[in-house]
């Protein structure tokens, strides 16, 4: 099966990516919403929480691991691949590399968690590609609480956006990198506020599309992925308003999993 494990809500949008797009593999994902957020925690602590998550991932049968998490992708993405041999993907590469394939992009706009601003790893990501191209990044270190609060409606929540988005549309970016995978579920609100002409990258669609390349060129890892289409969401808290937040995030009907880990 496929492992995906984030900080809490926002790695489902990358689950409902993958149901759309490889709809034939079965599913595993952890949100760690006892100790959500990551993007306020330290580099040594988000670290740890990711060893944690992919072996838990790993001991139910995941073949491949996407971490569905910047925060973690940006910190944690090496130390996961020296302790485990098994495929994994992390969501930053997709996003560069999607932002990037379109020649007009030349200001490039980040927003993403302390964490993962502060990492510096989009700069670096993009730099090492197409070091010509300016890039300004913004941490927002609101929106995944808003999010994980079920306040995607609420005035709040587009104010708070809109005054995050305000230096970056005074820089006159032309490409947005959603930097964590919470924010697809405020996309349309993001574009309304950042403005038409800005190409918003979500994160959620660009890690899926990746994957799904990986696995066409892996045939030998995609044979050994159960099929049928199931899904497990597993989390390391169970609360009423994750549920209703899954619930609008995947369209469907959720049944949560207790893990302690």
């Amino acid at each position: 099966m496929i492992g995906i494990f984030d900080s809490g809500i926002g790695g489902l949008t990358v689950v409902r990516a993958v149901r759309s797009l490889l709809p034939e593999f079965n599913i595993c994902y952890f949100g760690d919403t006892a100790r959500t957020p990551y993007g306020t925690k330290s580099p040594e602590t988000v670290t740890r929480y990711a060893l944690e998550n992919t072996r838990m991932l790993i001991e139910r049968g995941a073949r491949i691991i996407v971490v569905a998490c910047n925060t973690a992708s940006s910190v944690a993405f090496e130390t996961l691949c020296k302790n485990f041999d098994l495929p994994i993907i992390e969501v930053i590469s997709p996003a560069v590399e999607a932002a990037l394939s379109d020649p007009r992009a030349k200001n490039i706009g980040i927003i993403g968690t302390r964490a993962t601003i502060g990492s510096g790893i989009y700069e670096r990501e993009i730099g090492k590609h197409s070091p010509e191209k300016k890039v300004f990044s913004i941490p927002c270190p609101l929106i995944v609480p808003l999010v994980e609060e079920g306040w995607q409606k609420r005035p709040e929540t587009r104010m708070i956006i809109k005054k995050y988005l305000h230096p970056l549309k005074v820089r006159q970016i032309d490409t947005l990198i959603l930097g964590c995978t919470h924010y697809p579920v405020v996309k349309d609100i993001i574009q309304s506020k950042i403005g038409k002409r800005v190409r918003v990258i979500d994160s959620s669609l660009a890690v899926v599309d990746s994957l799904a390349r990986f696995l066409e060129k892996s045939p030998e890892i995609k044979a050994r992925l159960g099929r049928g289409g199931t899904w497990t969401l597993m989390v390391s808290d169970v609360t009423e308003q994750f549920r209703k937040t899954a619930h609008m995030i995947l369209n469907t009907k959720v049944e949560l999993t207790h893990v302690r880990l």
